[in-house]
């Protein structure tokens, strides 16, 4: 079975999810410029979210 493609989607609170590949993105996220596999999507994401806490609250809001 052949892993569909997704995209890595971010939320302006920079906070980073998966999303099937030419499904409408919800409200609120955005393109972060990454597609692959499901796992190459997560792997992605592990490397450069390294602060899970929202932007507001890093910098103070």
């Amino acid at each position: 079975m052949t892993d569909h493609p997704y995209l890595v989607v971010r939320n302006d609170e920079e906070q980073y999810s998966i999303w099937a590949e030419g499904r409408d993105l919800p409200a609120g996220w955005h393109d972060a410029g990454f597609r692959g596999t499901r796992q190459e999507c997560l792997d992605h994401i592990e490397t450069v979210w390294t602060d899970m806490r929202p932007l507001s609250l890093r910098q103070g809001g």
